[in-house]
């Protein structure tokens, strides 16, 4: 997209000059509100057609199972197991509830994000960076200069499983919430992990034996009050290049995913944590599981949306991904070549799935 362009009022506008201004300011779309804005900058605002697709209260809201892990351990397991696999095949999306998280433990997490964003910017902008080789960085929009609009939201991003990760790296408003939260997801991860194997057929141990339990990166997404919601999105159109993602949201909505060519509302359930599949999942799987596009409406309350997304991604970039050879057959054969991570970063396509690069 051309840096200079006509605004409505016939003066030449120069998006790249906003972005930098906006970008140099570390103070983020907080920023903005907090600036007394009664419209967003143009460089938010997405094409009619992707705003076009805007729908704030969609047909069948529940279509996605909450799946109860209380009996985890016990005779019941088989059937979960079953309920988890039938939801991974058929929408790639499913909640959960009694995963032995704390009620409190989310709420404290969910207050947490918010202190941090809530802060003044000159203590938030002391780690506003776009360097991914931080381990904790403080950003808006980390794709701002190469996107093609930018989304209304802030994050502060936490990358436990890089070699150069310290707590104490984490700001201190939220440090004792972080550390905690990772801990008690990770434990959660490892179940979940489990019985996506096992609803495969795979031995339960597969994917934690991959490492991916420690690629974990934590984004702890912040989207205040838009005064122009039908113009923006607060996460675009995308499916996740991860393994799996564990998502705690906050009460505020605004989540959507993709099903049967319709846009579906994924509403919070109290005590629930949101799971869905990843397009490294779906190319290990061979097409059994799916990674599903979904997307996040900019907020239209006057009150934020927090919520905390774990991102388990491969830990080695070296290593080698590709079906399972147990997945694969004459009758099923391989639908994605195997590649490491580094081979696909050289080839990678910004806004493209991730699994679109594996696809024979």
């Amino acid at each position: 997209m051309a840096a200079t362009a006509i605004s409505a009022n016939d003066k030449p506008y120069d998006r790249l000059k906003d972005m930098k201004a906006f970008d140099e300011s570390k103070a983020g779309v907080k920023g903005l509100v907090d600036s007394g804005i009664t419209s967003i900058p143009p460089f938010f605002i997405h094409p009619p057609d992707s705003l076009s697709t805007i729908v704030r209260t969609s047909s069948n809201p529940n279509i996605i199972p909450t799946i109860d892990l209380s009996g985890v351990y016990s005779d019941k397991r088989p059937v979960l197991v079953q309920q988890v696999a039938h939801a991974c095949r058929e929408l790639g999306f499913f909640q959960i509830v009694n995963h032995g998280i704390p009620l409190k433990v989310m709420e404290n997490m969910i207050g947490a994000v918010k202190s941090f964003h809530e802060q003044p910017t000159e203590i938030k902008s002391r780690i506003y960076s776009r360097d991914f080789n931080r381990s904790v960085h403080f950003s808006s929009n980390i794709d701002l200069f190469n996107c093609k609009a930018a989304s209304w939201r802030d994050t502060l991003n936490i990358m436990p499983s890089l070699s150069n990760f310290e707590p104490e790296e984490i700001p201190e408003i939220c440090r004792n919430e972080v550390v905690e939260w990772d801990k008690e997801v990770k434990l959660v991860g490892e179940v979940l992990m489990e019985l996506l194997c096992e609803g495969l057929g795979l031995e339960k141990g597969k994917l934690k034996k991959m490492m991916f339990l420690e690629g974990r990166t934590m984004l702890c997404h912040y989207s205040p009050y838009c005064p122009q919601p039908d113009l923006t999105f607060g996460n675009v159109p995308h499916t996740d290049g991860t393994v799996l993602t564990i998502l705690l949201q906050g009460h505020v909505g605004g989540l959507q995913m993709k099903h049967n060519g319709e846009w579906m509302d994924v509403k919070p359930v109290p005590g629930a944590l949101l799971i869905n599949v990843g397009d490294i999942l779906q190319v290990l799987t061979n097409d059994e599981y799916k990674s599903i596009e979904h997307r996040v409406l900019a907020n239209s309350y006057h009150e934020p949306r927090a919520s905390v997304a774990i991102a388990f991604n491969a830990s080695s970039i070296d290593d080698l991904y590709g079906p399972f050879e147990e997945l694969v057959s004459t009758d099923k054969p391989a639908l994605y070549q195997t590649l490491s991570l580094s081979d696909l970063m050289k080839r990678y396509v910004a806004g493209e799935p991730l699994k679109n690069h594996f696809r024979l």
